[in-house]
């Protein structure tokens, strides 16, 4: 009997040791969750920005090679819905731009530090900023609005980049 009691004694201690452990794990998590921006008394201390080198035109590189480089970057974005949305704007409207359209385009997709932004822009979510209303924010508003109901749900195969420009 002095074993089984000292057993249950044991088995109790366990639990309790491991709930002090657990609690304040549990009492975070027993209340609701907030996603950033849901609580009005968030403060965003805890939110770090991490400065990112200022945008600068590339004046040393071809027009096709800034084309070239403007297609990749357009499709290898940091989130699924801007890859799509501008990749298939730059198939579509790349090959077309001048120098200077190209030039707003590069400052466009490579100067705001948060994609989301870029999204919000396209999409009208949001308002634009004044340094990027332009021609080519213009046509990419215009795009977004998928006027003629295509599927658009992923980005372009390859292959059009090797057919004759029309």
């Amino acid at each position: 009997m002095a074993v089984s009691t000292g057993f249950s004694i044991s088995s109790q201690m366990l639990a309790l040791s491991r709930h002090s452990l657990l609690s304040p794990l549990l009492s975070m998590t027993s209340f609701r969750r907030f996603y950033r921006g849901d609580s009005p008394t968030d403060s965003q201390k805890d939110v770090i920005e991490i400065p990112l080198p200022p945008w600068q035109e590339r004046t040393d590189e071809s027009i096709e090679t800034k084309r070239a480089r403007l297609l990749y970057e357009s499709r290898k974005r940091g989130m699924l819905e801007n890859c799509i949305l501008l990749s298939l704007f730059a198939k579509e409207h790349l090959q077309h731009m001048t120098e200077k359209q190209l030039n707003l385009y590069d400052r466009l997709i490579n100067e705001p530090s948060n994609d989301w932004d870029i999204y919000y822009w396209a999409t009208e979510a949001k308002p634009t900023p004044e340094i990027f209303e332009n021609e080519v924010m213009a046509l990419l508003r215009d795009f977004a609005k998928n006027k003629n109901k295509e599927q658009r749900l992923r980005a372009p195969d390859l292959e059009y980049l090797f057919e004759k420009p029309r």
